[in-house]
């Protein structure tokens, strides 16, 4: 179900991966944030939202990776954004995106996968300020929600995830790096970061997330093995030897 983590912002959590989708509520409606995982998911979430009695006016991708970019018929034919690249780039990735959706789920619309457009400059009616990198993916942003102290991270200072880099992107140690210290200034003045997978992170768990996934990308940089818990899940372990081998070769 439903749980209200600040002033008119909602989290679902789903069992894949611990996926976090998010309703924030605008002047005008809901804005649906990275909705998912699997039909079954897609569904609860659209009753839950049914009954805030809400309409739902836009929906917004964090990033361009398949499971950021689901929505369903019953969330309305509303605009679906994204940051410039990452609508840019979304075509493609979309039949990619739908192939791995139907072999990680299940009930997922496929057609609706990816149906993403750049962001108006007026912000479309979605709440809050975006805080853009390549970190991760292409066009990954960030949504602050400054008015209710809120920030809603991406695929970044997630409890269980480690920072993944993107392997088609250069240098993306320092690209890494870099957003996170974009992201530290976000911090600074929110109670409540809601990463993309994981759990919801408050008060003095926000640093700790921050310094975590910096410490994770210090020691990339140096060359050496990371000293981090997160690393305990042996799924991550394919993850991490390909940010190792990325961050040894040479920048450029």
């Amino acid at each position: 179900m439903l749980k209200q983590v600040a002033d008119g912002v909602w989290v679902r959590q789903s069992e894949w991966v611990w996926s976090n989708a998010v309703v924030v509520r605008g002047e005008a409606g809901l804005t649906l944030v990275d909705p998912g995982i699997d039909g079954s998911d897609l569904n609860q979430l659209a009753d839950d939202v049914d009954r805030l009695g809400i309409p739902v006016v836009a929906g917004f991708a964090t990033h361009l990776h398949w499971d950021h970019l689901l929505w369903h018929a019953r969330f309305g034919d509303v605009p679906r954004y994204a940051t410039s690249a990452c609508a840019q780039a979304a075509p493609a990735v979309r039949e990619r995106a739908q192939a791995m959706a139907a072999e990680s789920a299940s009930g997922i619309p496929l057609e609706l996968i990816g149906l993403v457009t750049p962001l108006p400059a007026d912000g479309g009616g979605v709440p809050g300020e975006l805080i853009e990198h390549d970190a991760h993916a292409i066009g990954h942003a960030a949504v602050l929600l400054a008015d209710r102290g809120v920030l809603l991270a991406g695929d970044m200072l997630s409890d269980v995830l480690i920072p993944m880099l993107d392997p088609r992107r250069p240098d993306q140690v320092s690209v890494y790096q870099a957003a996170l210290d974009r992201l530290g200034e976000a911090v600074r003045n929110v109670d409540v970061v809601i990463p993309g997978h994981g759990a919801v992170a408050e008060g003095p768990e926000i640093a700790a997330r921050l310094a975590a996934d910096h410490a994770y990308i210090d020691t990339l940089r140096r060359g050496e093995e990371p000293a981090d818990a997160r690393l305990e899940r042996d799924w991550l372990a394919g993850p991490h030897q390909a940010n190792l081998k990325q961050a040894r070769q040479p920048a450029g």
